[in-house]
């Protein structure tokens, strides 16, 4: 049975809804302006409890060491049309990085870029161009169709992505993951958009 829902469990919804990404045990303790994290961590557990019992679009979700309020996976394909394709430079880099390397872990992943990885991977498939599948204790991450779609790409081949990347795009991607890059101004620039595509930041929802 789902455990009472207490006003502490709310607010720890309540961050979570509104952060719009993952975040931690201690950046949700921070937040609260908590002394102790473990009534944090017991309310984190009920949601996932609540979430799992209840008929919902939405789950609680763990990523890597952070937490997500965010659509199930079966629900991501029926928002995908009302959802901005527009990203930052950061997140097109991602994209590239996964689209490259797919099938990739998450893990992998993040020692390529950074913690910032676990962010873009949820706004990536809030977006419904990657797949994510559990992988051991890490993620698996795919693109979908819809990247195909986006990028003008015939084929959803993964190498018949990486032959578009290196010769449409001009993108030139590492064979293997690199050392993890400082985040900031010295990542470097973003691989180039595709025709028409905007590199402006996805509104705050």
């Amino acid at each position: 049975m789902p455990t009472k829902i207490t006003p502490e469990v709310l607010r720890v919804e309540a961050l979570l809804f509104a952060a719009g990404k993952p975040l931690s045990v201690k950046e949700i303790t921070q937040a609260l302006e908590l002394d102790d994290y473990r009534p944090v961590q017991s309310a984190v557990r009920t949601l996932q409890e609540n979430y799992a019992h209840r008929q919902s679009a939405l789950e609680v979700r763990r990523v890597g060491d952070r937490y997500a309020l965010q659509l199930r996976e079966e629900w991501v394909p029926t928002v995908h049309s009302v959802t901005p394709v527009e990203m930052a430079p950061r997140t097109l880099r991602t994209l590239t990085l996964i689209a490259y390397h797919q099938p990739i872990l998450q893990s992998a992943l993040v020692r390529m870029v950074g913690d910032s990885a676990y962010e873009e991977v949820q706004r990536l498939r809030g977006m419904n161009l990657i797949r994510t599948d559990p992988s051991g204790a890490t993620l698996e991450l795919t693109t979908t169709r819809r990247f195909a779609e986006y990028f003008g790409i015939a084929s959803t081949k993964p190498e018949e992505i990486r032959r578009f990347l290196e010769q449409k795009l001009g993108v030139a991607v590492p064979a293997s993951p690199a050392p993890p890059a400082e985040p900031g101004p010295s990542d470097g620039p973003a691989p180039a958009a595709p025709a028409g595509a905007s590199e402006t930041a996805p509104p705050a929802n």
